[in-house]
């Protein structure tokens, strides 16, 4: 159940925050398996996935949604 529709969040509000929600699970996803491939344990490899999240350039999402 989507819990910005039961708030009444506007539209382009919702689209920006899936839009965030989606680039997240992608590049973190990405970074662990990347991590993973190069031989690091579980607990550096989800260290990766987390930076990755904050390297995460998020005009570059927001410009893609306008």
């Amino acid at each position: 159940m989507d819990t910005l529709s039961e708030r009444g969040a506007d539209p382009e509000a919702r689209r920006l925050a899936q839009a965030v929600r989606a680039a997240c699970i992608e590049v973190a996803i990405a970074g662990y398996e990347r991590a993973s491939a190069d031989g690091l344990c579980e607990a550096g490899a989800w260290e990766c996935a987390i930076e990755a999240i904050r390297a995460l350039d998020l005009e570059a999402i927001f410009q893609r949604i306008r």
